[in-house]
Parts: structure tokens; sequence; C-alpha cells
């Protein structure tokens, strides 16, 4: 059986598959993107990757526990892995779409499903000028998890 390699950056999420996999012997490798061996010691895109099959489980919100540039490491990882072609879950266009909420509003229009009216702005005053244009409650993906909740937007900009 070909080696399943999970690449995460939260040990809380991964634990219990970790468990999953042991409990049923099968193999695997941890790839903690933001432990010292990824994040540390760089990654060599002129290698060759591992046999096996790889399973992402990163996630948009690694900032929020420390791991600031663990999905732009994994984002580079994830084409290296599909030009030599591993077999990738997760791979990198789900990444991409992961990351990125305008990507998947477009993703999501394109396949004929609504959502609402969304801006990208980057800084406070290109955030402030949206949020005047959308001129309704509105959700930023920018504001600290414990503070998010629909506002209106003279409440935001005011």
């Amino acid at each position: 059986m070909s080696k399943i390699h999970v690449i995460h950056e939260n040990d809380a999420w991964t634990d219990p598959l970790i468990a999953a996999l042991e409990a049923r012997n099968l193999p695997y490798a941890s790839w903690h993107m933001a432990e010292e061996r990824f994040a540390g010691d760089g990654f060599d895109p002129a290698q060759e990757p591992p046999e096996g099959v790889f399973y992402s489980r990163m996630s948009a919100s690694a900032h929020t526990r420390g791991h600031r540039f663990a999905p732009e490491l994994t984002a580079s990882v994830l084409p290296w892995l599909e030009a030599h072609g591993r077999r990738v879950i997760n791979n990198s266009r789900a990444l991409g779409l992961e990351i990125s909420k305008l990507a998947q509003y477009g993703a999501l229009e394109a396949a004929g499903i609504r959502t609402p009216r969304t801006l990208g702005a980057v800084g406070r005053e290109a955030t402030l000028q949206a949020a005047r244009r959308l001129g309704k409650p509105l959700h930023s993906q920018t504001q600290p998890r414990r503070h998010r909740r629909r506002r209106p937007v003279g409440e935001f900009c005011g």
C-alpha cells in the first residue's frame, strides 16, 4: 500500500485522522507545514517527491494559530506534487478556493450557484469604500473571528 502523506498545519484537526490511520495499520507521514523540516529547513522543488497519496488539510485560517505562511508554502508544494504525477486529494485548485473568497464566489457563480454581491478590497480605506458601495450589512473577512458579525454600513464606516 502507498504511504498517505497528510499535509496540514493543525494537529488538533489531524489527530483523529492519524489515530484512524494507525488503528488500520496504514502507512502515513505527517507533513506539518509549520514545522522546522518544511518552514525552517526549506522546501527543495528540485527534489523528487516521495511516492504515495497526498491529502491536504491546509486551512486559510492557519494564521490564527500562528502559522502565517503555511498556506503559501503549501501553495508551492501542491503544484510540485502534481507536476510529478502524485495523487493529491484537495489539490492546488482546492487550496486556491480555500484561501480566496473571491475565487470561491467566482467558482460558485460559474457553476450556476448565486452568491451575495462581493467586492474585494485590501486595506482600511479600500474596505471602507467597498462597504459604502455595498450600502447594506456586510461581512468583512478581515475582522478577527471573535468580532465577526453583520453590522450596518454606517456602524462599520462611522
